[in-house]
């Protein structure tokens, strides 16, 4: 099951943590949401599957937050 990791506020910060996240060899999916205008604002929900969800949230405390 996929869960989500993180919410992103722009595609650019999506982008970084999926880059993130699959360095370390995890499996991630970028799923967009609430897009209005064209895709131009609107949040990014990054999922990882369940059994990584513990070493996904290490990796983003450690790394890029």
């Amino acid at each position: 099951m996929w869960m989500v990791v993180y919410i992103a506020q722009t595609s650019e910060t999506a982008e970084k943590i999926r880059s993130l996240l699959q360095e370390a060899g995890l499996l991630v999916k970028v799923r967009a949401v609430n897009q209005t205008q064209a895709e131009k604002y609107g949040c990014y929900e990054i999922l990882v599957t369940e059994s990584e969800l513990d070493a996904a949230h290490s990796i983003i405390i450690e790394k890029a937050l």
